[in-house]
């Protein structure tokens, strides 16, 4: 209650400042609301919006600063009071109750030809519900590991690349290697563990959501799902090769520690980067390694950031028209440079600026190609299913509290009757 309260307030506010519509003069005007929050991020997504405005006088857009923190439910009520913003930055992973709930607008004939060509199919799959296409794809990151460069160099361990990963058995023996006298190899940062989880479990060939002929969705935690998980709980339990104390943590969490010598490696999402080189000490050397990879080589999954359009935006080709103007493939380096994060579109990923060795960005250029659909993506009733089910059982098995066999239980036996409640 608390949580609706607040966006009611937040809608509100947000409705006082800018209302949408046609002016008494003709003009058009759009609501755009941006959840970017990275100084940098926040200036590139506002210098578009002024570059927008003095080339189309007739169509002014107002740029409306959002939030990450609780966008859902300030969504809900926006789109419920009829308040909506006309175009609308989230996450791909919560727009499937939106799109099915009728509150965005299908942008399948909305979208010109050069924006549907330039971002690949693999990433239209994360904004595609039934038969629409609800959003555009258009920022995404996969995790990465950053590691202690100059504590590396000294142990002689070989050093992954994009051609030549190490796998998880790899990577667990040299966290081992790399540990002892209150010093680990990685720091794993689980406070939200289910996404972590279920990304990286694609590399091992995991699934664990399957689709039945009735389009209805189950959960199975076979062999390749536990792959990840086992290899996480023997590092922090068995080879003491993962800190204990950070399971719980968040990823900026994990960085002091990072910098003052005491984890080798933390596996962090790409544009963490940015805090990195704000917050390293002078002459601190760090890099950024590949995820492990296994069965299914570097593969993981990816919840890109999205734009779409309200269904009830009276000028829905109007914001269609300023979506492919933000996401130009200039304009979508500018917005990819300021979230330290990569570009879906392919024309942007080649741009030089993405693809130099400082700070880490080749490396991350050489994963996109490997970069899928998240697991979860389509699943209804995913946010209920991961929040009351599967983050309690992780943390619980992380910590040691329960074993496999519980785990396995609790995913299934208790995870199906909730994602059952949303397939009737």
């Amino acid at each position: 209650m608390r949580t609706r309260l607040l966006a009611l307030v937040l809608l509100l506010l947000l409705a006082g400042c800018s209302s949408g519509g046609t002016r008494d003069d003709g003009r058009i005007t759009l609501r755009f609301q941006s959840l970017a929050w990275q100084e940098e991020s926040v200036e590139a997504n506002k210098e578009l919006v002024k570059e927008w405005n003095a080339a189309h006088p007739g169509v002014r857009v107002e740029y409306v600063q959002g939030t990450w923190d609780s966008v859902h439910d300030q969504l809900l009520t926006a789109f419920e009071g009829g308040e909506a913003p006309d175009i609308i930055h989230d996450a791909s992973d919560d727009l499937a109750d939106f799109a099915y709930g009728g509150y965005l607008a299908d942008l399948t004939d909305l979208l010109p030809a050069r924006l549907k060509s330039d971002i690949p199919q693999r990433s239209w799959e994360t904004t595609t519900f039934g038969d629409g296409v609800y959003g555009v794809p258009f920022l995404q990151e996969p995790r990465v590991l950053i590691a202690n460069a100059s504590w590396l160099k000294r142990s002689g361990v070989r050093i992954p690349t994009p051609e030549k990963p190490w796998s998880w058995a790899e990577f667990r023996r040299i966290t081992e290697q790399l540990s002892g006298r209150g010093k680990y190899g990685v720091a794993w940062p689980l406070k939200e563990p289910v996404s972590a989880t279920l990304n990286l479990s694609l590399s091992t060939g995991g699934r664990l959501f399957h689709r039945g002929a009735d389009g209805k969705v189950t959960v199975r935690f076979e062999a390749a799902d536990q792959v990840v998980p086992r290899t996480i709980r023997a590092q922090a339990g068995t080879d003491r090769s993962a800190s204990p104390t950070t399971l719980g943590s968040g990823g900026s969490d994990t960085l002091p520690g990072f910098f003052g010598g005491r984890y080798a490696m933390v596996p962090l999402g790409f544009s963490y980067r940015q805090q990195i080189v704000q917050q390293a000490p002078k002459g601190f050397a760090w890099q950024v390694l590949p995820a492990p990879a296994g069965a299914g080589g570097l593969t993981q999954g990816v919840s890109p950031q999205t734009l779409s359009v309200a269904q009830d935006s009276p000028h829905k080709k109007e914001a269609a028209a300023f979506i492919d103007f933000l996401l130009r493939p200039e304009n979508m380096v500018r917005l990819a440079l300021g979230d330290w994060m990569l570009p879906t579109g392919s024309r942007a990923l080649n741009d030089p600026a993405l693809r130099t060795p400082e700070h880490g960005w080749a490396t991350g250029t050489a994963l996109a190609a490997h970069l899928r659909p998240a697991p979860a993506q389509t699943v209804r009733g995913y946010p209920e299913w991961k929040d009351k089910v599967a983050t309690p059982a992780l943390q619980e098995y992380y910590s040691g509290a329960i074993g496999l066999r519980e785990l396995r239980k609790r995913l299934e036996k208790d995870g199906n009757p909730v994602l059952a409640r949303y397939q009737r």
